[in-house]
């Protein structure tokens, strides 16, 4: 322990004197480190510790996770992690990379606006659609690209987390009472014994990568205009070989808290491009419970370790993050919900906007049609087909796919929108079928516009996943709408906010805030 506080004796030393040279310093202090801004850099000092998971307690290991953390970090955000650098000793003073005795390791990164965060972007209000979709992009070019491992994750890690949860938010009955956190600990583990064989079959299937492990929203920052991922764990390899829905629930999660369940359900739909990846949204809830989970006893241990002042909102923010936890481990049971229209009706703005409030968190799964075509043609959707992808046989190719993913997430608990034309009775029948096979309420609604509404609407579209053109609408009108199609019909020619709430009122929604 003497030793320890010797070396954060030094380590003091040496922020004083990073901090000043220049004016513009600026200190940063977390549990792990210190970040001194200076300057076009920044610099991060491993503070000597150890606490089991955490081991920082010697000069050659913190050089060590210091280079791990660059190695690390350069695969989502190399322009910002530049090198590691040594403080060496420089007689009574330090010297950055001199010839003396090294006193200390830093991580050099390059410096970037605060404000640029996603955390201080929400909450100005800076973050759009548009903006979480790339992210959502880069998230998944990231895991796609991840080291596979087949030691990590699955049942052992989620119960270890499971475990740790428990006896941290035990521990601090004060913050978060018994009467939360005992049944949030039972019914985690119940989760956990029950999807045991999902998430051995998702480590076996090379779903559990090495991943970011930290992926929330003050850890993303607009780089150059780009969503970038920085600040992965570094420090212990079990934290970072986890499942990728799980390092995506972070991110899920935190949107979710900050009241965007709405861009939370945007990156999930966006994220997963991968139909075998749906039955693992089984799991989805637990993943987002143990995240939730972390963030209480984190919260609920640090509570005694901030000023006085601070102390009754951590409090709260401890009891809010158990409070959903145990709310994650009783989703509201899944549902199928079908919207049909001729192209320019509104389909998929409807289908967004109910998505957040249906089912398990973040909300249903978008399964457009559009979206689909692009998937099977392996191009991203905005880009745009040849008329040969709109043969009949690609529609039934599309249309039996739509089907398949639905059928995949239905039985993962999760709820579905299908999002198509369904201009044909056999395209609709197969939807309410499948609602019945998996034994889950369905609803249908049919969108009507008038013609001139929906040649301006498709007139006016830039980068969307569908390639309906004038002239399509134009061949759809010619054949008319289906007269006899049996679902709720939805007046779209006007104000398309009227339609969502008229939709969401026969679908038992309360009124979005």
């Amino acid at each position: 322990m003497t030793d320890l506080a010797a070396q954060r004796a030094e380590q003091e030393r040496i922020v004083t004197w990073l901090m000043a040279r220049g004016d513009d310093a600026e200190r940063h202090d977390t549990h792990a480190s210190t970040v001194v801004l200076l300057g076009e850099r920044a610099y991060k000092l491993k503070r000597a510790l150890d606490v089991g998971w955490m081991d920082f307690s010697t000069l050659e290991k913190r050089e060590a996770v210091c280079r791990n953390e660059l190695l690390l970090n350069r695969r989502t955000a190399p322009d910002l992690y530049l090198d590691v650098v040594a403080v060496t000793r420089q007689g009574d003073s330090y010297a950055l990379g001199g010839d003396g005795a090294v006193a200390e390791w830093l991580l050099m990164m390059r410096r970037f606006d605060q404000a640029e965060r996603f955390d201080k972007l929400l909450a100005a209000g800076g973050l759009t659609p548009a903006l979480m979709q790339r992210l959502a992009d880069r998230v998944a070019a990231f895991h796609a690209a991840a080291e596979v491992s087949r030691d990590g994750g699955g049942r052992a890690l989620a119960a270890k987390v499971a475990a740790e949860n428990a006896r941290d938010l035990a521990a601090a009955p004060s913050v978060v009472p018994a009467d939360l956190a005992a049944p949030l600990a039972e019914r985690t583990a119940a989760a956990v014994r029950r999807l045991a064989p999902l998430l051995e079959a998702r480590r076996q299937a090379g779903f559990v990568r090495r991943c970011h492990g930290d992926l929330h929203l003050a850890n993303i920052v607009r780089w150059q205009g780009e969503p970038t991922l920085y600040d992965c764990i570094e420090f212990n390899e079990a934290f970072v070989t986890i499942d990728l829905l799980y390092d995506l629930a972070f991110l899920l999660m935190d949107l979710e808290r900050h009241g965007r369940r709405d861009y939370a359900n945007l990156v999930l739909n966006r994220w997963l491009d991968d139909a075998a990846q749906l039955p693992g949204l089984a799991a989805l809830p637990l993943f987002l419970s143990l995240r939730a989970g972390v963030r209480a006893k984190v919260a609920a241990l640090g509570v005694h370790e901030v000023p006085e002042r601070r102390r009754a909102a951590l409090a709260e923010e401890a009891r809010d993050y158990a409070r959903r936890a145990l709310d994650y481990l009783a989703p509201p049971p899944p549902r199928l919900v079908a919207v049909g229209g001729l192209s320019g009706s509104g389909k998929s703005t409807l289908a967004r906007a109910l998505a957040p409030s249906l089912g398990a968190a973040p909300g249903a799964l978008l399964v457009r049609s559009d979206v689909i075509r692009k998937r099977l043609f392996g191009v991203a959707p905005e880009v745009r087909l040849p008329d040969a992808a709109y043969a009949p046989e690609w529609h039934a190719k599309v249309a039996a796919t739509m089907l398949e993913q639905a059928r995949a997430a239905l039985a993962a608990g999760h709820a579905v929108i299908l999002d198509a034309v369904h201009g044909h009775p056999e395209g609709r029948a197969a939807a309410e079928a499948l609602a019945r096979e998996a034994g889950v309420a369905f609803a249908g609604f049919w969108l009507d516009a008038p013609a001139e509404t929906l040649v301006a609407r498709v007139a006016a579209r830039q980068g969307d996943a569908s390639d309906a053109t004038v002239e399509v609408v134009r061949r759809q009108l010619s054949g008319g709408p289906p007269s006899d199609h049996g679902w709720r019909p939805l007046a779209a020619g006007g104000d398309l906010a009227a339609v969502v709430t008229e939709a969401r009122a026969a679908l038992g929604l309360p009124d979005a805030a």
